[in-house]
């Protein structure tokens, strides 16, 4: 099966591809739909707009994460500023009270 033909597992915006792939970018924060990932499961990752596969990752952990306990280390790992990341988190999930964070580990470019 050719990569044009397989479906991503998870999916991430443009701008955060060049940080996963540089290993930069180390987690993602989700809500409780996106949440069902385990430890050890080798992810497909594509892009959010076309469903292009860029690489592959592994879930290292799965944890729950009110977004007021949000900290600079998050904000590293996600490879910006606490401002940025909590910003970036009210865009895209206005009104969440319960987020998870995924920590992963690039394997592979596409």
């Amino acid at each position: 099966m050719d990569k044009k033909s397989m479906k991503p597992d998870i999916t991430f915006y443009r701008r955060f591809a060049a940080d996963i792939l540089s290993d930069k970018k180390t987690i993602t924060i989700r809500n409780k739909m996106e949440s069902h990932f385990c430890p050890g499961e080798h992810l497909r990752v594509g892009y959010e707009d076309n469903n292009d596969i860029f690489c592959a990752i592994e879930v290292i952990s799965v944890v729950p994460v009110a977004p007021c306990d949000l900290t600079t280390t998050h904000a590293r790992q996600e490879n910006m500023s606490l401002a940025e990341l909590q910003s970036v988190i009210s865009q895209i999930y206005p009104g969440e009270q319960q987020l998870y964070v995924i920590t992963f580990r690039r394997l592979d470019k596409y």
